[in-house]
């Protein structure tokens, strides 16, 4: 059986412990940590000793940034690479496997004005490469793990689907560096989830969950079964960590994931 998981924003309560007691009742395994920048996510170290102290368990950490390592600006570039470096380093800290990133986020998309961007695709892929081994290099002295995330078409112009970084993670040679998918996205982008996953057993690494509409698993209309049978073919024995929004209660929405994922097929 599949382990889930859900990103710490989710859940009610004030500390990583009360977060935990929650998330146990409702029939998680673990929490999916939040990294944001400035250093956040380090300045949280002792807390997160605690936490883990305590019994919490938090296998991974998801970049919560504005900016990130497919970057534009040289800068930003940099201090994503920074942040993620940092990421990487506290969750391996804290016992865990690994950080999730996309290239970018909401940086540029060929589907609305004025369509073509700044950066050539050779370019942009020059760029990935740089910072994907930098970073892969990084996760592997730390013992842990780098998730490449790929986004939707109106999220990212760089890499949409596990094909495309599949591409780039084997070009830094590095196993350091795994896919990190999530169901939303690939819902968009793949003409076939299911076979997506099962082209790409070797590379998946870690695995985020929202239904088609970005709403939680069974609010919207995802091939559930498909897409879990796919994990299950390959076996992946990570977590299905819950990034979404929420419909109706929230609490009520965020207990529902674990039950419906089990009689989906996880």
């Amino acid at each position: 059986m599949l382990k889930t998981a859900v990103q710490e924003q989710l859940l009610p309560g004030d500390t990583l412990q009360a977060k935990w007691e929650f998330a146990q009742q409702a029939g998680y395994d673990a929490i999916e940590l939040r990294g944001k920048g400035d250093l956040h996510f380090a300045s949280r170290l002792d807390e997160l000793r605690q936490a883990r102290k305590d019994g919490v368990v938090m296998p991974t950490v998801c970049v919560d940034m504005l900016h990130f390592l497919g970057a534009f600006d040289e800068d930003l570039r940099r201090d994503a690479l920074v942040q993620m470096k940092s990421q990487l380093t506290v969750i391996a800290e804290i016992g865990g496997t690994g950080a999730q990133t996309p290239a970018s986020y909401g940086m540029f998309s060929r589907r609305l004005p004025p369509f073509e961007p700044p950066r050539s695709e050779a370019e942009d892929r020059e760029i990935l490469l740089a910072g994907l081994t930098e970073l892969g290099e990084h996760a592997r002295r730390e013992g842990v793990t780098l998730f490449l995330e790929p986004l939707n078409r109106y999220e990212d112009h760089m890499v949409n689907r596990l094909d495309q970084a599949a591409d780039l993670i084997r070009a830094t040679g590095l196993d350091s560096i795994r896919i990190g998918i999530d169901s939303y996205h690939m819902n968009i982008e793949e003409s076939d989830p299911a076979a997506a996953i099962l082209a790409h057993a070797g590379l998946i690494g870690h695995a985020q969950v929202s239904d088609s509409n970005r709403f939680q698993p069974g609010a919207g209309h995802l091939d559930w079964r498909s897409w879990l049978t796919a994990l299950h073919a390959i076996g992946y024995d990570g977590h299905l960590a819950l990034e979404c929004r929420l419909t109706g209660d929230p609490e009520e929405a965020v207990r529902s994931v674990p039950a419906f994922l089990k009689r989906s097929g996880a």
